[in-house]
């Protein structure tokens, strides 16, 4: 059963949080408690296939899905659309680091590895919903998810798809992946504000009782594909088991030792997947949480101050771009012992004085098991150029804020020699420009078409690009909606006329 985050709510099924989407009182739904995996199923691990893995974990949280539903999800979530047998397959790097490629879906993102699932999970669940209505799902996107998104519900039956990002704030070759996204229940808009203006915008619709009264009475309901949503959040857990499981099939961890794992992210719904399998028994010693220049959760994890009231700025992570992590609620719901109403209390501050200090105990807590870490935009590009020329390997910009942040820490730490996973977000191609000058010299793509980059960068790295950015820019774009910041109540109306 699923409990708020704000405690003010009775308990649900899986299926009423994945349909319901967040919680009556605005707080997210988490399990009333972690399940751990089945200890029979340790020595099987390293052999479990990715399809395996998925379905053993989901049957652990899916308290009312059938084992023919969990099938249905498993099997249509994860077939051809990935172009890796593995599904997220492991590349070692020198120095016992090895990056978990979790790219490899139709949209070249990790978002893939959730948004593939969650059309699924989100279809059973309004079937087992009485009186159950055509979902609404609004997305809120620093670039990845809303294309993500868009290519899991396009043309599923009984939903609509509105998706906000930026306007201005994602790659070129990310907008035009949205703005391009075919299907009749799809609908994008560039918002003129940044990616917590996008995020506060849809918060702001679902808490809006009389709006949502409205859509109820126009036989709608409003749900969400953000990681808000349980159902974005359970299918991340089974990459980190499929990982470990990779790592002893390799003979590179024994069973039982521990790894460390590195996550860069802005909204924490990635890392804290990586928190719930640690919980579930997985062996992870110490987590790293990465950021890019808005470090917001940096100085929280290493001061335990979380102030939102700081300069804004567009780097070339776009997808880390975010001051208000919306998952960062469910890890202090965590760590302060299900406290709600703490819960309550510090982010009613954070909304009306834009900080919040975090309780000792629960800092302490944190201290333990995780550390943030951050990478400047001149940090990031280096070390694109430096893994390229030292193994051979291409990082996008958000991946190498990851082993940049790794290798300023253990320039600080003794790790050990400890196994780091380091999560690999995004295929180098969607992020070319930045790829390019990383390994060819700042302003080496100055003056190119960023599809002419990317010819470029494949032709001198010998990478292919990804199937599902080829011939982009020859697609018709069929989504130009721009709106304000104080629109997004008004368009989403409007779409549902």
């Amino acid at each position: 059963m699923y409990i708020s985050t704000r405690g003010g709510t009775s308990p649900v099924s899986a299926s009423a949080a994945i349909y319901k989407g967040i919680a009556a009182d605005g707080g997210l739904f988490v399990p009333e408690e972690i399940q751990p995996f089945p200890e029979e199923l340790w020595d099987a691990l390293p052999e479990m296939s990715y399809r395996t893995l998925a379905k053993t974990i989901f049957s652990l949280y899916l308290d009312d899905f059938s084992e023919e539903e969990i099938d249905r999800v498993v099997g249509g979530a994860y077939g051809g659309q990935f172009d890796d047998e593995e599904i997220a397959p492991i590349h070692t790097l020198s120095g016992n680091r090895h990056i978990l490629e979790l790219w490899h879906g139709p949209t070249a993102a990790f978002k893939d590895m959730a948004l593939q699932a969650l059309p699924y999970l989100l279809t059973i669940s309004m079937e087992k919903q009485a009186g159950a209505k055509e979902v609404v799902i609004l997305v809120a996107t620093s670039g990845d998810t809303g294309k993500a998104a868009l290519e899991g519900f396009a043309d599923v039956p009984k939903t609509k798809i509105i998706v906000f990002y930026p306007n201005g704030g994602v790659s070129a070759i990310q907008r035009l992946q949205m703005a391009t996204q075919t299907g009749d229940n799809t609908f994008v808009v560039a918002l003129n504000g940044n990616f917590d203006d996008c995020q506060r915008g849809v918060k702001e619709i679902f808490a809006d009782a009389a709006f949502n009264a409205a859509l109820d009475e126009r036989g709608y309901r409003l749900s969400s594909a953000n990681s808000i949503n349980w159902g974005r959040l359970l299918p991340q857990i089974v990459y980190y088991f499929k990982a470990y499981a990779a790592l002893r099939r390799d003979g590179i961890v024994a069973a039982g030792e521990t790894i460390d794992v590195v996550v860069p992210t802005g909204n924490f719904g990635n890392i804290l997947a990586a928190c719930y399998a640690r919980e579930m028994g997985l062996p992870i010693r110490a987590l790293l949480c990465a950021s890019n220049k808005n470090k917001v959760l940096t100085d929280v994890l290493n001061d335990g101050r979380y102030d939102k009231r700081r300069e804004f700025y567009r780097t070339s992570s776009p997808s880390m771009d975010i001051l208000v992590s919306s998952n960062f609620e469910r890890f202090v719901f965590e760590v302060c012992g299900h406290d709600a109403e703490t819960v309550k209390r510090l982010f009613a501050a954070l909304d009306s004085e834009g900080h919040y200090q975090l309780p000792e105990a629960a800092l302490a807590r944190i201290k333990t098991f995780m550390a943030g870490e951050y990478a400047s935009e001149e940090e990031t590009l280096a070390a694109i150029g430096e893994t390229e020329r030292s193994d051979g390997y291409i990082l996008d910009p958000h991946t190498a804020v990851a082993v940049k942040a790794l290798a300023k820490y253990d320039a600080a730490h003794d790790r050990g020699g400890k196994a780091a996973v380091i999560d690999a977000t995004a295929n180098p191609f969607k992020f070319n420009k930045a790829v390019y000058e990383g390994i060819f010299g700042e302003g080496s793509a100055e003056g190119m078409d960023e599809f002419i980059v990317s010819k470029e960068l494949s032709a001198k790295t010998g990478m292919a690009i990804h199937r599902g950015l080829v011939d982009l820019d020859k697609k018709p774009v069929l989504h130009t909606k721009v709106a304000e910041k104080d629109e997004m109540k008004a368009v989403v109306a409007e779409i549902l006329k």
